[in-house]
């Protein structure tokens, strides 16, 4: 079964996105400023830029950064955070979606997939941003840090209970993953290395952010983390969206009687790939 984007895969999850989402490595924005030509006159593009968390602290390093997104909330809660930020001078946010580029958005001089590049028609949206990509400018593509221990020891909270909560959203949608009104039995798809060679992309340089230690975490923080993922956004569970919610905090009540967890802050693996010129 092959499975298409429509619009409802983040319908309703913005609102969880920021409180609900674990940050980014805190060194994230110091290795870019010394790994991309930002020197505060380029212009940055991040595709599928969600409610700003990477656009919006990156943009110091640019003269614009411009921010794409197909879901409307998502692009209302990038302008939100832009503004509360300081950087909405900086920041240009567009409802669009990667197939629809170039959209008359111009020449960049870096691009950024923060666990976005997946949800594209990944060959076509390669080489149509290396054609607006100038020669040597770099596309940066992000995500969390895989293989690290969730070992949370020497917190007097217990850790997230993730393996209870996919059994939960399984026992509501079903065994197989969903995503947006199709489903997705093998994951999302890998195997970007190849892709974005054969776009014509040289590299790439991959660099660690390291993760930020131990976080504290809220009943109410796992219950946005959930509800801001594809895989359970609140319009999946139709009317039976607030029995779900309610089993889900019973679940993490049971797992944690004082509502507090404990969860190691990932780390962020960055790789950085460079036009090769001229396409």
């Amino acid at each position: 079964m092959t499975w298409e984007w429509d619009e409802t895969l983040f319908a309703g999850a913005a609102e969880h996105y920021e409180r609900g989402r674990l940050p980014y490595a805190p060194g994230l924005v110091p290795l870019l400023a010394g790994a991309l030509p930002a020197d505060g006159r380029g212009r940055l593009l991040d595709v599928g830029c969600g409610p700003g968390t990477v656009t919006v602290p990156l943009a110091a390093l640019f003269h614009e950064a411009v921010g794409i997104d197909p879901d409307p909330g998502m692009i209302r809660a990038a302008e939100r955070r832009a503004t509360a930020a300081g950087a909405a001078a900086r920041t240009r946010w567009v409802r669009l979606r990667a197939e629809e580029l170039p959209a008359g958005l111009g020449v960049f001089d870096a691009v950024v997939f923060a666990r976005s590049f997946h949800w594209t028609d990944r060959a076509r949206v390669a080489g149509t941003v290396r054609a607006m990509l100038r020669p040597g400018a770099a596309l940066v593509h992000l995500a969390d840090l895989k293989g690290e221990p969730r070992v949370t020891g020497g917190s007097p909270y217990p850790a997230v209970p993730h393996e209870g909560i996919t059994a939960l959203v399984g026992r509501y949608l079903g065994p197989v993953r969903r995503a947006g009104r199709g489903l997705l039995p093998r994951g999302t798809p890998g195997d970007e290395a190849r892709i974005l060679a054969q776009a014509g992309f040289l590299g790439p340089e991959r660099h660690v952010a390291p993760g930020g230690g131990m976080l504290e975490r809220t009943a109410d923080d796992v219950v946005a983390w959930t509800f801001s993922h594809s895989f359970a956004t609140p319009h999946l569970f139709g009317s039976r969206r607030d029995s779900f919610e309610a089993d889900l905090r019973g679940l993490l009540a049971e797992v944690s009687p004082a509502g507090r967890f404990a969860e190691r802050a990932p780390g962020t693996e960055v790789f950085i790939w460079r036009n090769s010129g001229p396409v």
